[in-house]
Formats: C-alpha cells, sequence, structure tokens
C-alpha cells in the first residue's frame, strides 16, 4: 500500500526546479521549470472555465514536444484523465478513441486534425491546437475564445514559486490515465490506470535510475506510450531534469548527432536501435579479418574491447551512465557483447497494464538474457510446476496493476483473475526474482512432435545474419517460414544483386538451422519488399502477417 500521493510529488518538482532548464521541443529554444508551471495553472483555469471536474476525460493526440507535455501534466494535476493517442494512429482510430473514452475536449496537432472529421467526435465539446492552445472548435456555442490568453493574466505572470499550489482532489485508486494500446494481436483496449500505478512508477524510477538533478534527458519514444510518458516525462520533472523532445524515433546517426550535442546521462530506448547501432557501427569493426585475428588474442582483445567501448561511449556523449533497453527482447548476440565490452546497458519488462515497468535491475547486476529483477510494489510467478527452468504464463500483482479496460469487462476477465494479472508473456524466473522472457503465448508455434516454439528466439538467430534487416518466422502448411526484409542500406553499399541475395539467404537459413533446434529450423525464407510495421516499442504487428 502507497501512503504517498503523485500531485505534491509534482507540485514540489515545480517549485523546487522554478528557475531551472524544463523543456526543449530539440533544437529549440528553452522553458524554464516557472514557465511550465505557470502554463499548467492557466489550463486549469480553461479546464474549469469548459465545465470540466474531476474525472474529465482530456484527449491529446500529437508528436512529442514540449506543449505535449504541459497538457498531460495539466490533465493529472487538475484531477482530469488523461486519454493520450498514439501519433501513429490513423483518423478513424483517432476518433473511435475519442469517442469510446468520452472525452470531454482534445488538444491536437494541427497536421493531425486537418485529417479528422470534427463532428464525428459526438462527445467532445472543444478542441484546441497542441501547437499554441488556441481554439479550433467549440462546439457548445462557437464562442472563439474560452479564456484570455495567458499573458493576460497579470496574476500568473507574475507568480512566485511559493505560490504555486495544485488543489490535491485525487485518491490513489482514481484513473489517471487511458491509454489506448497499439499491440502485436489488433486489438486496441483502452488501459485503466491509476494514480497508484503511476506513482508506484515514479518510486520505483526515483529510487533506480538515479538521474542527476538538472541533466539532460533525450525523450524520442513516443510520449502516449506508458513507457515513455513514466520515464521520459513524470519522473525526469521530479528530478529537475532539462527534457529535450524529439518528434520521432530518430535514425542511429540522428540519434548519435543529438547525444553528443546534449551529452545525457541516462539513456531510454528500445532494443531495435540499439541492434542498428551495433550491426552498423560495431559488426564492420568486428567483420575485418585483422580484427578478428586480434580477438583471438589473450590481452590484445581486451584492448580492443576497451577501445570499441570508449567509442561508443564518446559516440553517445561521453557522460552516459547508464541505457535502458525496455519494450521488447534484445538480440542475444548484441547484448552478449555489449555485456563483455562492459558497456552500461540494461533491460527492462514492462507492459501498458502495469504503467509499464515490472522488472529491472542496474546495468552492473543485470543477468545475461534476463529482463531484470521484480520491482518494489509487485509480486511476479510462472504458471508451471518448475518457474526457474519450465517455461510458463506469467503473472503479476501489486500496485502497479491496472484496474481493467474501459468498457470491455470480457477483455478484463481474461487477464485479471483471482487478484493476478495473466500477462500473456512466456518466460521462467530465477530464485532472485530475475525473469526470463521466452515469447508470447499467442505467438507459440506447436511443432510437429508437440514442441513449444517461440517465433521470437528464432527471428534472433535470423536478425544477426548478413543482410538481414528485420525477420517474421510464422507456421504455414505445418512447416516454418521466415518473412525476411533485406538491409537495403548495406545491400547497395556492397553492391549485392537480387540474384545474389537469394543465394545468400538460402546460406542464411543454412546457417541458423545449423545452431536451431531440429523442431525450430526454417524451411523456407520469403524476402519482403518493405520494412514490418510496427507498435511504438518498435515490435512487430505480428496479426498483418499470418
Amino acid at each position: 500500500m502507497i501512503n504517498e500521493k503523485l500531485i505534491p510529488y509534482l507540485a514540489e518538482s515545480l517549485k523546487t526546479y522554478w528557475d531551472m532548464p524544463a523543456f526543449t521541443d530539440y533544437p529549440g529554444p528553452v522553458l524554464m521549470y516557472s514557465e511550465v508551471g505557470k502554463q499548467i495553472l492557466w489550463l486549469h483555469r480553461l479546464y474549469k472555465a469548459c465545465g470540466l471536474s474531476k474525472g474529465s476525460r482530456i484527449a491529446l493526440a500529437g508528436k512529442n514536444c514540449s506543449n505535449w507535455a504541459i497538457v498531460w501534466l495539466s490533465a493529472i494535476t487538475y484531477g482530469a484523465t488523461i486519454v493520450p493517442i498514439l501519433v501513429n494512429f490513423s483518423a478513424d482510430e483517432l476518433q473511435h478513441i475519442v469517442n469510446h473514452s468520452e472525452s470531454d475536449i482534445l488538444f491536437i496537432s494541427r497536421d493531425k486534425n486537418d485529417s479528422i472529421d470534427d463532428e464525428a467526435l459526438s462527445a467532445c465539446k472543444y478542441i484546441f491546437s497542441l501547437d499554441d492552445f488556441s481554439l479550433l472548435n467549440n462546439k457548445v456555442d462557437k464562442k472563439t475564445e474560452i479564456i484570455k490568453p495567458l499573458p493576460e493574466h497579470n496574476d500568473l505572470q507574475n507568480l512566485k514559486s511559493q505560490d504555486l499550489n495544485f488543489a490535491d482532489v485525487v485518491d490513489n485508486e482514481d484513473i489517471g490515465a487511458i491509454i489506448y494500446t497499439s499491440g502485436t494481436t489488433g486489438f486496441s483496449k483502452g488501459v485503466l490506470l491509476p494514480h497508484r500505478s503511476l506513482l508506484a512508477n515514479l518510486i520505483v524510477a526515483r529510487e533506480n535510475l538515479l538521474f542527476k538533478v538538472g541533466a539532460k534527458v533525450i525523450a524520442f519514444l513516443p510520449l502516449a506510450h506508458a513507457y515513455a510518458s513514466s520515464f521520459d516525462l513524470l519522473y525526469p520533472v521530479t528530478r529537475g531534469n532539462h527534457i529535450n523532445f524529439l518528434d520521432k524515433i530518430p535514425t542511429p546517426k540522428l540519434l548519435v548527432a543529438a547525444m553528443k550535442d546534449l551529452k545525457p546521462n541516462i539513456v531510454l530506448t528500445v532494443p531495435l536501435l540499439v541492434e542498428k547501432i551495433f550491426k552498423k557501427q560495431i559488426q564492420p569493426t568486428l567483420d575485418q579479418p585483422k580484427i578478428k585475428a586480434m580477438l583471438k588474442v589473450p590481452l590484445l582483445n581486451k584492448l580492443i574491447y576497451r577501445k570499441i567501448l570508449k567509442s561508443l561511449m564518446q559516440a553517445f556523449g561521453g557522460q552516459m551512465t547508464e541505457m535502458v533497453a525496455g519494450g521488447a527482447p534484445m538480440n542475444a548476440e548484441v547484448e552478449q557483447f555489449m555485456k563483455k565490452i562492459r558497456f552500461p546497458i540494461t533491460i527492462g519488462y514492462g507492459m501498458t497494464e502495469c504503467g509499464p515497468l515490472i522488472s529491472y535491475a542496474r546495468w552492473f547486476e543485470h543477468r545475461y538474457e534476463s529482463s531484470g529483477k521484480t520491482v518494489k510494489y509487485l509480486t511476479a510467478k510462472v504458471n508451471s510446476s518448475n518457474p526457474e527452468t519450465e517455461p510458463g504464463e506469467i503473472m503479476i500483482r501489486g500496485e502497479q496493476v491496472f484496474l481493467g479496460y474501459y468498457k470491455n469487462p470480457e477483455a478484463t476477465a481474461e487477464v485479471l483473475k483471482d487478484g493476478w494479472l495473466y500477462t500473456g508473456d512466456i518466460g521462467t524466473i530465477d530464485k532472485d526474482n530475475f525473469i526470463y522472457i521466452r515469447g508470447r503465448s499467442k505467438n507459440m508455434i506447436l511443432g510437429s512432435g508437440g514442441e513449444n516454439i517461440y517465433p521470437e528466439l528464432v527471428e534472433q538467430k535470423l536478425n544477426n545474419l548478413p543482410y538481414v534487416a528485420e525477420s517474421l518466422v510464422l507456421e504455414r502448411n505445418r512447416v516454418l517460414y521466415a518473412l525476411i526484409y533485406p538491409d537495403i542500406e548495406t545491400m547497395d553499399h556492397d553492391k549485392i544483386t537480387e540474384s545474389e541475395l537469394a543465394e545468400i539467404m538460402e546460406k542464411n537459413r543454412q546457417e541458423a538451422n545449423k545452431v536451431l533446434a531440429s523442431f525450430s529450423r526454417i524451411a523456407k525464407i520469403q524476402l519482403v519488399n518493405e520494412a514490418f510495421q510496427k507498435t511504438p516499442t518498435q515490435k512487430i504487428k505480428r496479426y498483418l502477417y499470418h
């Protein structure tokens, strides 16, 4: 049971860091914490003028930016429920979420607003621009202004830090956010996250992530996802961090450039981005015949590893103390190499329904192929006779667990049973509560002899092979097929033709099968000409390819 509350944390943080840099739409100008606080109080007045009260729903759609963060914080501190909408949702999906959540008002970027039908938003009374908070549509009385702009509120303009206060009207069981998932199974459900879930994640972050006060943070993962909103926004605000928003997940080249400039001390990312950096910046060096020979020589190999580590750390700004990857499994070969050179990376595990963190360990405590250790306030168990060696479904209970899916009791009953959240993830847990993910129960393929085949593990082998950008393993006619999207950039660089590529992929299939169990070997490879569609945490939407 948590005895604290979330809103006082935020109020105290704004007061404490009043004169420090808060937000930047990178690489733009700085917004101070004092300006953020004043904007939040102005939005509270706007909400009141719009007739919003505790529990009213505020929808939010647009790319990462300072205004996105301000709306999110203002809704939480007002006692309203924020409904963040992923920027890659279609216009139809966006309209459905606004209607399904019965949102009273919508903040939306102008480019997204151009694609939707305002009149189709049945419950929504007001639509505001996320770009500048101007009124786009007033469905109540058609007035063009609800309240005066912030510069005309003299009391807010002259506000001192000690005078900032938020009414603490919220209980920990009240809904803080409804997050509509974009999962691998194709069904978007509204996850009801109470304040206690957001608060538990915040407390875990404050006790473990240890961002330096005032340090710069790069926020490029979609803020509408629980992972980014908790650890790229909520937690950094309580540490007085200067959050630099990038409006999309950057290419490895752009990310490295931003890191060299900002020099962050903690970086949150997804495994796919780390794997791309490994493939583009490290693998070519390791594949050089001279380097391969040197790596076989004791002491000399350690010298090479130290040089690679130093080069990587400088590429990430030179001040990074930890990189946290989450949202999807890490390629085992990439993880093994990073551990070998002692690069400070760790892999966590979570899901939206836990707001999101389930397990995490500092990089120097992290165990190979694990997803960290069960965090504070949570208990995890595996539904098998021997949880340490026999994979089973991972089950969770604790403060972080959600209340259910909004207006979907059937889906809620499927995953919340007897006080436990059935995650749908298959794995094991060791005696020290480190969790090892093997795959998703819905993705598991049953072999001809009754064996459990986890396609994610087969894909990891394929993704390490030449000219493979990404792969997807599925069952067709009782055998395993691998859909492969080739690495076009490297093909062009090496002048590989289409006919040569077919031969290379057949060799890749044979190489992969040498290390795979007989029941999980690939029968055929099929090339695809477009990258696979993905969720915000870069997991492939498998349901689109069966």
